[in-house]
Parts: structure tokens; C-alpha cells; sequence
């Protein structure tokens, strides 16, 4: 299998009223097993733009949420050998200055198509990547969680 490069990604821990922010991580047309699986939002980075500047756009996109860009927390990387996939996700803290979620939001390349708020104990009950998000969004401090398995 040929080698790819390492793609590199952000996401962003945006907590309200104690409550994260998780969209689904994979498009409707996949199989019925990733379909659940929910992240931070977020996304690939554009060259020549900055890491807060991708991750303004792409929270954006997926959300239609306006935000701020804080501080990184966190650098996540997932891989699937398997499939030659390796991934580094950078995540930072950041805070919603407008915006709120709709149903009617339409995520531009039409992979996010669900968006909610769990609270701790919510997320105990669904499946989301990375293993670590919830010590890291109602936490201090920065973490680095290396070459974790792209899906559990």
C-alpha cells in the first residue's frame, strides 16, 4: 500500500452551560457501525492559513457557529495502518461569540449532518473519538494522546 502524508487536522473543545460540542464523525453513506461515532468539530488544514484560521472556518461549516480560538490542549493522533491513514489533531479551547445550532444547517461538503451538546454523563452513553476528549474538555492543561486506533 503506497504511504501517504500525515494529515493534520483541528478541532474545538467548546463547552456551554457544562455541555460539549460533538458532531457526527463520518458522512450518512458510510456503514451503519461509523455512523454512530461522534468528535469534536473540526477538520482538515488548509495550507498557508493559519491552525485558529481553519478551525474558525471549518467550526463554521460544520456548525454554523462563530467562535473564538483559544489556547491548544490537546494533540491527538489517530491511525489505521491498515489503510496507510495517520492523522494529527490539534485541539484548542474555543468560545462561541454567535450563532446557535439549527437543523437547518447545512455542513458545505456534507459530511456533519448531526450537531449536539452532551453533558459528561451523556457522553458515557455514545461512541466518540478520541478515548481522552472528556478528561481533556473538563480539564486543565494540555495532553498529548498518541496513535490511538481510528475507530473502537
Amino acid at each position: 500500500m503506497p504511504r501517504r502524508p500525515i494529515r493534520l487536522a483541528t478541532r474545538a473543545i467548546i463547552l456551554v452551560n457544562d455541555e460539549l460540542l460533538m458532531v457526527n464523525a463520518w458522512p450518512q453513506n458510510r456503514t451503519e457501525s461509523e455512523n454512530d461515532l461522534w468528535c469534536a468539530p473540526g477538520g482538515g488544514a488548509d495550507p498557508h492559513h493559519s491552525l485558529p484560521e481553519n478551525l474558525a472556518r471549518e467550526v463554521h461549516e460544520e456548525t454554523g457557529l462563530t467562535v473564538t480560538v483559544g489556547a491548544p490542549c490537546m494533540v491527538n493522533e489517530f491511525h489505521a495502518p491498515e489503510r496507510s491513514f495517520h492523522q494529527v489533531d490539534i485541539y484548542f479551547r474555543c468560545t462561541v461569540i454567535s450563532g446557535q445550532l439549527s437543523e437547518d444547517w447545512q455542513d458545505p461538503e456534507h459530511i456533519v449532518t448531526r450537531r449536539k451538546f452532551f453533558s459528561r454523563d451523556a457522553l458515557k452513553q455514545i461512541r466518540f473519538k478520541p478515548d481522552s476528549l472528556p478528561d481533556v474538555a473538563w480539564g486543565d492543561g494540555f495532553a498529548y494522546d498518541p496513535l490511538e486506533p481510528l475507530v473502537r
